[in-house]
């Protein structure tokens, strides 16, 4: 047809290439993992928090480099461990390790993994002070880390996020359990704040390329070296109580699927740096599902603010 448009030759190529996928995928459209990970649905989980976590996840590092620092500062990490366990000189530094995170977060960490880690200091407060707010207990302190931009961090410190968590379990002690499970229009919000970032994914400097999961492996054997061993025992440590956070709220909503979500379980049983990166982004995934399950409930309620 006379019409009929003309297609370049780069045009050309990707319909070709396009027709042999169509063909050795009888007839449908080939997916990426990327593709099925955005397609499913059946987990809870923030769309915010997934769409920066698929970005983060294609960061060509985690091919390249990651592998090889997992091993090497595997290796630092486990040695900075039992040297500060073996030390009678306890040091620490803490201001000067938040403003070290600080500054490599806003120099050097994709915007994405610097959203993401915000995120988990503001949801992982909410789960606690739900559980707190539907306690049945007074005078328990709620926790109060809610860093909206990376200055804030300077303040709301890695190691009193840890503590949040170690503080909690031993304040609430033994539970007022007579009305659990509560029926969803007589659960208690009072501490819970919705989550709000003040730190865009737009401006990126040119030196952010670090992902989230390259960036804790840098970052780990220094976060040991400038804590006690006392600290960053209880640090690491503090990840298992995810399954003792998630029986909670089971039992407060009467649900039976929060505990089921935690990869991090039995605080009986203390932990040491092996594995240390995957428990944590354990630990952050199961935060943000819980997170995002209960937000769903408070929005059905028509509690948005």
């Amino acid at each position: 047809m006379a019409n009929e448009k003309v297609l370049s030759r780069k045009e050309r190529r990707a319909e070709r290439r396009l027709q042999k996928a169509l063909e050795k995928n009888h007839g449908r459209m080939p997916a990426s993992l990327s593709d099925a990970l955005g397609g499913d649905e059946s987990l809870p989980l923030d769309s915010v928090a997934k769409e920066y976590w698929l970005k983060d996840l294609q960061n060509p590092l985690r091919i390249i480099v990651l592998p090889t620092l997992k091993i090497l500062l595997s290796i630092t990490l486990h040695i900075t461990y039992y040297l500060k366990r073996l030390s009678p000189i306890q040091w620490r530094a803490h201001r000067f390790l938040q403003w070290q995170i600080c500054f490599f977060m806003k120099y050097f960490v994709r915007p994405e993994a610097n959203i993401l880690i915000l995120r988990h200091f503001q949801a992982e407060s909410n789960l606690l002070n739900f559980v707190i707010d539907n306690s049945g207990k007074d005078g328990v302190a709620p926790v109060e880390i809610y860093p909206k931009e990376i200055q804030d961090l300077m303040v709301q410190t890695f190691v009193h996020h840890d503590q949040g968590i170690l503080m909690t379990m031993r304040d609430l002690g033994q539970m007022d359990t007579s009305n659990w499970p509560i029926k969803e229009k007589d659960l208690s919000w009072q501490n819970w704040e919705p989550v709000r970032i003040d730190y865009g994914s737009k401006k990126k400097k040119w030196t952010q390329f670090l992902d989230f999961e390259t960036a804790h492996e840098l970052f780990k054997t220094t976060f040991c070296f400038w804590l006690t061993a006392k600290e960053y025992e209880a640090a690491i440590n503090s990840f298992q109580f995810d399954h003792s956070v998630g029986i909670r709220i089971d039992e407060i909503v009467g649900a039976a699927h929060f505990a089921d979500l935690a990869y991090n379980r039995f605080p009986m049983i203390l932990v040491g740096p092996t594995g240390l990166s995957y428990r944590f982004l354990m630990h952050g995934f199961f935060v943000e599902h819980a997170h995002a399950h209960l937000e769903k409930i408070r929005l059905s309620l028509g509690l948005e603010n």
